[in-house]
């Protein structure tokens, strides 16, 4: 019975042994060559120093590139292997301890580690003279693996293990950095995006999931945005060489956005302003989620992975043109455009006979005709002078609230618009950009003891937008009106205090893994970084800043439209159609007799002697 339960205990024993009872890997050493000698003057060298130093199981030396950036070493196992715990130990010095914060561990099959798959992420300070470990939870093997040193730290590891054994594995569970979604980019040869304009070849990688799914093509990355392009922590724009569906998102499509969101401390205000837009009834809202990325094995940060704004039945559903529509029903669209103060930088744009900057977004720069820039220039310049008869006044004005509720300074900096083909209206949308909305703008700040709309009082406006959007929504009535009932619409239909902040709660409790590696990378929580107001020193302190300014937002817009919020004063959709009956907006225009064919929103049905509030979903 003994010998029984001895075999028994052992067996339970094996099953239960952690995954670094694997072997310690060997193999040759590879990795950065140009090192750093301390000892004279931090002069180059490739003798000192050198990569071999952290297999050579001594604390006491160390591995230092020379350059301080994207530099590594690691190890050719010969064959794959699937890794199952990382070791490390920190340079003996006073810096030793925070350099190794945030080094990237990563396996990959090609040399070149342009497949590269993370491992692991250090989440803390090492520890002088001692190994630290972590399991690795990765089902793939690799036969090279390395070490890729945090920014500005020229790698400085005095010991690396890696254990694991030997197997080809699987894609069934890979690392995830934290609970978002990781996209991890590779590019060729370690070239670093500079600019907007070279693309640089890549393999782009996003894992979800908890570490199930797997997404990895090859495609380019090159910087985008304007202002943005200036902060230490850069925004990117990834195209895929084919159409990728991407996480849940809507659109299949190449190109998509990495938004930096730096001076945004709370990751959440692009996010949280495209969830107005889609309460307050955009046609096309831009996805968008936050992310985890790599670059070349170097972790950059909390981004939100977007829609790049493109023609696409699931983005701007509208004809996309060749070069060959020049004439005819062919020449009247579809074209995007972009009211843009940053137009004169870009190759295809166009002074307004009113002095407003458009950027032509589509047809493409490097394949518009003659014939098409003529074109959308005078139909813009006819828009702005009969803007009643050629402007879709719901979409200008939808765009418009939801610019006003979130407080935006940039509304009118940067406004999209676009025209489909056979069809005289300029449409507005999608919004776009507000890393300083939500009283994140010194210039403004506080928002909501502003007695008129930012755009009147503070706000960036491209050129004269705020002359264009002052004859809409202040000196025109019938403007005025619809603009009400567009935001009872809204509020009737779920745009409540409650629901805004349980969904600021929701990207609290999302972010918080993410925004505690985000600000190690980037310390900037008592900094005040772009514009600003102040610097309140922590996560949890900025995001109190937005759910304040939400709740007394909404009080604000009600006011200032004449509106009293009463809820629970719409049925839904309860009508007698064996009966007639006509229908209405809520300003009292008709809108027939049947309810058929109508756009989403609020109206009055008038049946007999009875009459009710519906909402069309």
């Amino acid at each position: 019975m003994i010998k029984k339960l001895l075999c028994t205990y052992l067996l339970l024993a094996l099953l239960l042994m952690p995954a670094y009872g694997d072997d310690l890997l060997k193999g040759t050493v590879i990795g950065t060559v140009a090192t750093v000698n301390y000892n004279n003057s931090s002069d180059r060298s490739n003798t000192v120093n050198t990569r071999d130093k952290a297999f050579d199981g001594d604390l006491n030396t160390f591995f230092a590139s020379y350059d301080r950036s994207y530099t590594w070493t690691g190890l050719d196992l010969g064959a794959a292997h699937i890794i199952t715990r990382v070791g490390w130990s920190p340079r003996n010095d006073s810096q030793g301890e925070k350099r190794v914060l945030l080094g990237v561990f990563e396996g990959s099959n090609r040399e070149d580690f342009m497949d590269a798959l993370p491992l692991y992420v250090i989440p803390e300070n090492g520890k002088i003279g001692t190994m630290s470990y972590a399991d690795v939870q990765c089902s793939k093997g690799f036969r090279y693996v390395r070490y890729i040193g945090p920014s500005d730290a020229r790698c400085n590891i005095a010991e690396l293990e890696f254990y694991g054994h030997p197997g080809a594995g699987d894609n069934s569970h890979l690392y995830q950095v934290t609970n978002l979604p990781t996209v991890s980019i590779h590019t060729l040869n370690n070239e670093i995006p500079k600019d907007k304009v070279n693309q640089i070849v890549s393999q782009l990688t996003i894992i979800s999931d908890n570490g199930t799914k797997l997404l990895s093509e090859p495609g380019t990355t090159r910087e985008r945005g304007n202002a943005s392009r200036d902060f230490p922590k850069k925004p990117y724009r990834i195209k895929f060489d084919e159409k990728q569906r991407v996480l849940d998102a809507p659109a299949k499509a190449k190109k998509w956005t990495l938004i930096n969101n730096y001076g945004d401390k709370t990751l959440m205000r692009n996010l949280l302003a495209f969830e107005l837009s889609r309460r307050l009834g955009m046609t096309y809202t831009p996805f968008g989620t936050a992310v985890d990325v790599l670059l070349n094995g170097e972790y950059k940060g909390c981004y939100q992975l977007c829609d790049q704004v493109t023609i696409n039945k699931n983005r701007v559903n509208i004809t996309e043109m060749t070069p060959e529509d020049n004439q005819g029903s062919a020449l009247t669209g579809g074209y995007l455009i972009e009211v843009d103060a940053y137009a004169n930088q870009e190759k295809s744009w166009f002074n307004s006979n009113n002095g407003n900057p458009v950027t032509i977004k589509s047809p493409d720069e490097d394949e518009i005709t003659s014939n098409q820039k003529q074109y959308i220039r005078q139909f813009f310049n006819q828009m702005e002078r009969q803007w009643s008869t050629y402007l879709d006044i719901n979409s200008f004005l939808r765009h418009f609230l939801v610019g006003e509720l979130s407080g935006n300074t940039d509304t009118y900096w940067s406004v999209y618009m676009y025209k489909e083909r056979d069809e005289n209206l300029m449409h507005v949308g999608p919004v776009w950009d507000f890393d300083l909305a939500f009283n994140n703008d010194q210039r403004i700040y506080p928002v909501n003891n502003k007695s008129d709309y930012i755009y009147r009082s503070g706000g960036s406006c491209a050129g004269r937008m705020r002359d264009f959007v002052d004859n809409i929504v202040v000196k025109d009535a019938s403007a005025k009106r619809q603009l009400l009932d567009i935001w009872d619409e809204a509020r009737q239909s779920g745009l409540t205090e409650e629901n805004l902040l349980a969904y600021i709660d929701r990207w609290t409790a999302d972010l918080e893994q993410s925004q505690r590696l985000n600000f190690l990378r980037w310390p900037i929580l008592n900094q005040r970084v772009h514009q600003n107001p102040a610097a309140r020193g922590s996560f949890e302190a900025e995001v109190a800043v937005v759910r304040t300014f939400m709740k007394e937002r909404i009080a604000w817009m009600d006011k200032k439209l004449g509106y009293t919020y009463k809820p629970n004063g719409i049925s839904e959709l309860r009508v007698d159609r064996t009966q007639p009956y006509q229908v209405f907006s809520l300003s009292g225009q008709p809108y027939g007799n049947s309810l058929e064919g109508l756009s989403p929103g609020i109206y009055i049905i008038r049946q007999g002697s009875a009459t009710q509030k519906i909402v069309v979903r």
